[in-house]
């Protein structure tokens, strides 16, 4: 015992001992790089556990590899093993920082986020100038729904240089929450950073973006002055927030949409007095053109609006014929695309003689959404019999893929194993080195390729009943290089499971409409999941406010078709009306404020019964065993209330029914 205290004293062994620590905390951060592929990250923690295992065989008492160790075990999802390695190194150490920094992190994991904030807490005691326990006290405050301190805390980060692509992320998350009240030039300020910040998912913060732009623009507060309509025009054109989110996301206020109504016809107005778009005014107009696209033309025009468009395009047509070239074609064509797809105009095949990069760089953008990327899903959309059902409609009124969504949310990657194993205590030792996962309802695709980029180990099939989602879904897949992901309507999924294709994981998103009268989605999971899959779905369904119910009443009364100024016809009167309680719900949603949206909830609504029958299907205990439930904020529960509840709801009983409730549950198949 002597002779070994001696060694570890010797100042050779010292150094020694701590080479081998930097060599290890170096290995770590490595291991931990977000942009690192996620098998170069599991090798590097590997190779970290080992050389953590070398020296701690030479200085078993060294506190700093004990706590080291436990990161690596914690991120290997031995949260137990973790949390005594913690212990021991505060033990032997007591007062580190970084040790109730790493206990922190364990409670977060462990879903204690009261409980990570003291232990954060105590770690700034110790180190007052501690980014890492600052950062954690504001994502333990966000997953404690305390939006509001935990985006200032990210705020502060941010503006210290600690900014990274997860604090930003976290921001807008907690931005998606909160409510403004007043005019706020900070709040605006990090909007426009937010918004300017490229890999987020930035149709996050419609609303946040419309509350700021209110309080601007409201006669109440301190707005732009607009004595005439040149003078609003100006300051439009002006305002980096309005065009940024014009070009980017959906609005979903009444009063904002207001606004971009009225932007638009005072723009037209000008351009038909004045004879021509001065470059001042062109962004404004370029932004307003794409934002009318992702809305699907929803917006309300006036006669004289109208009219304007149909002359621009005669005018356009004339051009056409003339020979006329880009250059001299895109103030009318910046016009036409404020009120209709340049794909759809009867002039299009003649747009098709140019490539996007032919036409001015400004004007790119509008005519990638416009044109050339309606042209791309057009093509994808050749490959499927369902594109039959398409050419009976005008060009105008064929279906637009919904959600509109520009990038995807930003995740570091990780494996569907390393998850079945960590997070649902599942056996992976008999799964395939890749799993098939299939999303049912993948809609214009983003969670569908969100599964296929950040997960490692899958090949993702997106499934959909419209034809729109999954051309957009195939086209996004394709520019995105996300190669390990196929986009199919309902009939091809048939196909491939009954020609008896199983997966191993199986996500419901949104359910099938009654007009896939001929599919059982119950009957499908019961098909298609392997033993041993889980199945994912919501016990929600959205879409069922009392003005969705009032307006497919209406379109059942009337027998009214999903065309296109229908659709506008009904979203006009829910805005003529916006003041009623009939509709206040209604207007809180997003999808509301596009066509493809509106057509999907009021035309092609979600089906109860294929939730009930899903639900129903799980509740056979001998198939299948809930193995988690988590509530609308993300926290786990107990599962054995809940299987109970779901047994009770099959053998009849509805009380306390889980439809309706916002839970998310698992369950796995055992046999």
């Amino acid at each position: 015992m002597h002779a070994q205290s001696e060694t570890r004293h010797n100042p050779v062994h010292q150094t020694e001992t701590a080479r081998l620590l930097l060599l290890a905390n170096d290995t770590y951060r490595r291991s931990n790089q977000s942009d690192t592929a996620y098998a170069q990250r599991v090798a590097a923690r590997i190779e970290c556990h080992e050389q953590l295992q070398s020296l701690l065989l030479r200085a078993p008492e060294n506190a700093q590899a004990q706590g080291l160790m436990g990161r690596v075990e914690m991120d290997d999802g031995n949260l137990q093993k973790a949390r005594t390695l913690f212990d021991t190194s505060l033990a032997l150490q007591p007062g580190q920082a970084q040790q109730y920094i790493n206990l922190g992190y364990w409670a977060l994991k462990v879903e204690r986020p009261a409980q990570a904030e003291q232990y954060f807490s105590q770690a700034l005691q110790h180190e007052r100038q501690s980014a890492s326990a600052f950062s954690g006290i504001a994502h333990a405050k966000r997953l404690q729904n305390q939006f509001d301190v935990a985006y200032l805390h990210y705020r502060t980060l941010i503006r210290s240089g600690h900014a990274n692509a997860r604090m930003y992320s976290a921001m807008l998350e907690c931005a998606s929450h909160l409510s403004v009240h007043k005019a706020d030039s900070l709040l605006r300020a990090d909007a426009i950073t937010l918004l300017n910040k490229s890999h987020l998912a930035h149709q996050k913060i419609g609303r946040f973006v419309c509350e700021i732009l209110r309080q601007h623009y409201s006669p109440d507060t301190a707005a732009p002055d607009t004595t005439g309509a040149m003078d609003e025009l100006a300051a439009a054109a002006n305002d980096e927030l309005l065009l940024l989110a014009l070009n980017q996301i959906i609005l979903p206020d009444p009063a904002v949409e207001s606004l971009i109504t009225s932007l638009r016809h005072q723009l037209v107005k000008h351009i038909a007095d004045s004879g021509e778009l001065e470059d001042g005014l062109q962004q404004l107009a370029l932004g307003l053109g794409r934002y009318a696209e992702r809305t699907g033309y929803a917006l309300a025009t006036k006669d004289d609006e109208q009219q304007l468009a149909a002359t621009i395009n005669i005018n356009l047509r004339a051009q056409l014929t003339l020979g006329d070239g880009p250059e001299a074609l895109a103030g009318s064509v910046i016009i036409s695309a404020l009120y209709g797809a340049l794909f759809h105009q009867d002039f299009a095949a003649t747009l098709g003689q140019w490539n996007l990069v032919d036409w001015p760089l400004a004007m790119q953008p509008l005519m990638a959404a416009s044109y050339y990327d309606r042209a791309w899903e057009e093509a994808v959309k050749q490959n499927f019999a369902e594109k039959a059902d398409e050419l009976r409609l005008d060009r105008d009124d064929t279906p637009q893929a919904w959600p509109a969504w520009a990038e995807l949310n930003n995740n570091t990657e990780t494996s569907l194993r390393a998850l079945m194993a960590n997070e649902f205590g599942l056996s992976v030792e008999q799964l395939p080195a890749t799993l098939r996962l299939m999303v049912c309802g993948c809609q214009s695709g983003q969670r569908a390729l969100e599964l296929a980029r950040y997960l490692s180990d899958v090949e993702v099939i997106a499934v959909d009943e419209s034809l729109a989602n999954v051309a957009r879904g195939s086209a996004m897949a394709e520019a995105t290089n996300i190669e390990n992901i196929v986009f199919w309507p309902w009939s091809l999924a048939q196909r491939f499971i009954a020609d008896g294709h199983q997966v191993h994981w199986v996500e419901i998103g949104r359910l099938p409409s009654p007009a896939m009268a001929d599919l059982s989605l119950a009957n499908l999971v019961d098909q298609v999941a392997a033993s041993g899959a889980v199945v994912h779905l919501h016990t929600d369904m959205a879409e069922q406010t009392r003005g969705d119910k009032q307006i497919r009443r209406l379109i059942s009364e009337h027998s009214l078709e999903p065309r296109r100024n229908t659709l506008q016809q009904l979203r006009r009167m829910v805005l003529n009306n916006r003041s009623g309680d009939l509709w206040q719900s209604l207007l809180q949603d997003e999808n509301f404020y596009s066509l493809g949206g509106c057509h999907d909830r009021w035309f092609r609504p979600q089906s109860k019964q294929q939730l009930k029958s899903v639900l129903a299907m799980v509740s056979n205990e001998v198939q299948w065993k809930l193995v988690k439930a988590r509530d609308e904020d993300g926290h786990s529960l107990a599962t054995g209330p809940v299987q109970q509840q779901i047994r009770k709801e099959a053998l009849g009983s509805h009380v306390q029914s889980l439809l309706g409730q916002q839970l998310s549950v698992y369950f796995q198949r055992r046999r």
